[in-house]
């Protein structure tokens, strides 16, 4: 069988914990922050589990996590 490829951008941004929950950023963080108030990049501070049906989808672009 050979061996299956891990999608280079799902690798940068997401982890999946040794329980199988997929973590992930919050969005709107990663260029552009002068333009959002201090409040909003506060609160978007660390990663969070995603939803069960959108851990699917990711869970298929990381084979091997």
């Amino acid at each position: 069988m050979p061996k299956l490829k891990t999608k280079s951008g799902a690798k940068k941004r997401f982890k999946v914990t040794g329980t199988g929950k997929v973590m992930a950023a919050a969005a709107g963080k990663r260029h552009r922050l002068i333009s959002h108030n201090g409040k909003y990049i506060r609160q978007n501070r660390g990663t969070s589990a995603m939803c069960a049906q959108d851990a699917r989808t990711v869970k298929k672009f990381l084979p091997y996590a």
